[in-house]
């Protein structure tokens, strides 16, 4: 596994403690528990993901030592892993990092839109992947898949019909002028630009991890 520059051996504690959660074992690489760990730490979904992984198979002899030590304690992991965030600063990026560049790169996705802040940008990844999934006469509230995706979302149906109608727009086959007057057209056009020439079964698998968040 590459080495990441963040990455602390005592975050295994962290990381077992998610692992230990009813049910036990990895969790989803994009389930919100995993996915606030990963802001917490400013490691990768994936990275954790991976590092789960590795607690399932006791890859290392340190993995299984923390493993006999706190796998039948949950107290004292949760004592252990207390102290922990009390020593690091978690929470507090002025203590926690002080002195450390921190570059952001996926955070942004998992974080409210300044433009509406019952979105955030990964959110708009699973309406483009809905997008290539219907054809513009079907992009109306009253299609189950957009009732069904706005229900998962917890997101008015309007608000998904709207972000689609931007998406025809962007999409240079159907040939619109103009730009739609809506504040949420930068966002969806970052959106565009960075998955709307994925592969359409890539996309779709992106989107259904995606959509353990709200699960």
């Amino acid at each position: 596994m590459a080495k990441n520059q963040l990455w602390n051996d005592d975050y295994w504690l962290l990381l077992m403690q998610l692992y230990l959660r009813k049910p036990v074992g990895v969790k989803p690489m994009y389930s919100r528990e995993m996915v606030s760990l990963s802001l917490e730490l400013h490691i990768t979904p994936q990275q954790l993901y991976q590092r789960q992984n590795d607690i399932a198979n006791l890859e290392t002899p340190r993995i299984e030592r923390i493993w006999k030590e706190y796998s039948q304690n949950p107290q004292r992991l949760s004592r252990a892993v207390r102290l922990l965030r009390e020593m690091k600063g978690f929470n507090s990026a002025g203590d926690f990092f002080e002195g450390v560049a921190i570059e952001e790169t996926f955070e942004g996705d998992f974080r409210p839109l300044a433009e509406d802040s019952r979105l955030m940008p990964f959110m708009l990844v699973m309406i483009l992947d809905l997008y290539f999934c219907l054809t513009p006469a079907t992009m109306v509230k009253e299609t189950p898949e957009v009732r069904d995706l706005a229900s998962l979302m917890k997101i008015p149906t309007t608000l998904i019909v709207d972000i689609l109608q931007i998406f025809q727009h962007l999409d240079p086959y159907l040939r619109h002028k103009g730009d739609p007057n809506n504040a949420l057209l930068s966002p969806c056009r970052q959106i565009w630009e960075r998955y709307a020439n994925m592969e359409t079964t890539q996309l779709a698998e992106y989107a259904q991890q995606l959509s353990e968040y709200f699960k």
